[in-house]
């Protein structure tokens, strides 16, 4: 797993992007978010790990667990 932090997550879309520990920007879709305590929201400077898979339009996050 990949660790980064969250540049910032729109709630109302479902979407965002994580600056990963090696300075790129990956895109993180809700879906992909791991449920902990009834919570899969995402927060500006929350810390994460995650996995990245290739998509067509770049990488993407998958399997996002908040740290």
């Amino acid at each position: 797993m990949i660790n980064g932090v969250v540049k910032w997550f729109d709630t109302k879309r479902g979407y965002g992007f994580i600056s990963a520990d090696d300075g790129n920007d990956v895109f993180v879709h809700f879906s992909q978010v791991k449920e902990r305590q009834g919570d899969k929201e995402l927060h500006e400077g929350e810390s994460v790990a995650f996995d990245i898979v290739q998509k067509g339009k770049g990488p993407q996050a998958i399997n996002v667990e908040k740290m």
